[in-house]
Parts: structure tokens; C-alpha cells; sequence
């Protein structure tokens, strides 16, 4: 009777969970902060949504580009190293093989074990074996661009609609009370989700979040209100 099973474990959300939270929470804190620096100025309802939705489709373009350039590299780096890594196997493989035992030696097996296990594990796939415990790559942890990339211009777009809708929701006169308390409650919920998700302390996480969102909204606010104060 078979006992194998799949274990499902958080390390593999984690290029996927790191890009969506970076993108909802500059999502919310960017069009939150500049609707709320746009309305201290005194601005009219349509002048705030024009902004806000600029921010959106500016900071989704932007979120995307920056994500797929910056995790391109590191697959860039990844490939690089994986390259060299199969031409000292294809030069010398005993001296990798003995390379790949001494890392489970200083783990703590048994110096034959691990000749024994290196062996093995290299004979299925040497060049796999060297990548996940000598380079530290594997097939879960590598680098995907377009993944994050997506990831990051949905999750930012999701994030800047919220503040747009409370925009749409309350009368110009408390825009930017509205919309600075609903952003924080947004980002709360969002701490407390990907705390969750990935297994984090949930309160750390939600205080952390809201108190970055509340000092951008209120540097801009402050910024907004001086401008709106001199013009």
C-alpha cells in the first residue's frame, strides 16, 4: 500500500504571494495618496477621479514593467549560473560529485551516505541535484517573469480601485477623510490576508502595512493642503 502524499507548503507561493501583496498595497497607497493630495488641494470630484485613474493605469504599467525587469534578472542570473554549473559537470564530475557529498556531510550525514546519496541523486539528474543544493535553485523557488509581472499590474489595479470606488461613494466634502479611513481599513485587510497566506503573524503584518499607508496619505495630504492653501 502507497503512503506517498503531496504536501502543499507555503514556500511555494511565495513569488506569486510577494508579487500580488507589492502590488495591492502600492495599488491602495499610491491612488489613495495621490487622491487624497489632489482633493486637500480643493479639487473638484471629476479632477480627482482623472487623477486617480491616471495613477491606476500609470502604476499598473509601471508596477508590471519594474517587476519583470527586476525577476528577468534574477532568471537572467539563475540561467547563468546553471550554464556553468553543466559545463563543470560535463568537466569533472567526480570533483562535483564530491562536492555535492560535502554539502550533506556538513549537513550531518555520514560521510559514505553521503557519497552514497550524491551518487544517486546524480545519476538521476546531476545537474538538477547541484542546482537545488548548491545553487539553491529549484523548480518552485525560480524566478518567473511574466508571472510576476502579471501578478504585480492585476494586484496594483485591484489595490487602486478600492479608493477610486469610495471616491465615487461620498460627497466631495469628506473626500479625504473617506477615503484616508477606508484605505487604512483596505490595508489592514490586506495585511491580514497575506499574513494568513503565508503563514505569518497576522498582527505584525497589519500594523506594519497601515502605518506606511497612513504616513504616505498623510505627507500628501499635507502636500496637497499647502498647494490648495497658496494657489
Amino acid at each position: 500500500m502507497s503512503t506517498k502524499h503531496k504536501e502543499n507548503h507555503r514556500t511555494e507561493r511565495i513569488g506569486w504571494l510577494r508579487a500580488s501583496v507589492l502590488g495591492a498595497n502600492d495599488g491602495i497607497v499610491s491612488t489613495a495618496s495621490l487622491i487624497v493630495g489632489v482633493a486637500a488641494a480643493n479639487a473638484v470630484r471629476g479632477d480627482v477621479l482623472i487623477a486617480g485613474v491616471a495613477g491606476l493605469v500609470a502604476g499598473a504599467m509601471s508596477m508590471a514593467a519594474g517587476e519583470y525587469v527586476s525577476v528577468s534578472s534574477q532568471a537572467d542570473t539563475e540561467q547563468a549560473e546553471l550554464a556553468r554549473e553543466r559545463k563543470e559537470l560535463a568537466d569533472n564530475g567526480a570533483f562535483e560529485l564530491g562536492e555535492l557529498a560535502t554539502l550533506y556531510v556538513e549537513r550531518g550525514v555520514e560521510p559514505a551516505l553521503a557519497k552514497q546519496v550524491a551518487q544517486q541523486l546524480m545519476n538521476h539528474n546531476a545537474l538538477a541535484a547541484h542546482a537545488r543544493d548548491e545553487l539553491g535553485i529549484s523548480d518552485v523557488m525560480s524566478a518567473r517573469p511574466v508571472q510576476a509581472a502579471f501578478a504585480s499590474a492585476a494586484s496594483f489595479a485591484v489595490g487602486a480601485v478600492l479608493p477610486l470606488i469610495i471616491v465615487l461613494l461620498v460627497p466631495e466634502t469628506i473626500l479625504t477623510v473617506a477615503v484616508s479611513g477606508a484605505s487604512l481599513i483596505f490595508l489592514a485587510l490586506l495585511g491580514v490576508l497575506s499574513a494568513w497566506v503565508g503563514g505569518a503573524p497576522i498582527l505584525k503584518s497589519t500594523i506594519r502595512v497601515t502605518f506606511w499607508g497612513a504616513l504616505a496619505m498623510a505627507l500628501t495630504a499635507l502636500v496637497g493642503s499647502l498647494f490648495g492653501t497658496t494657489v
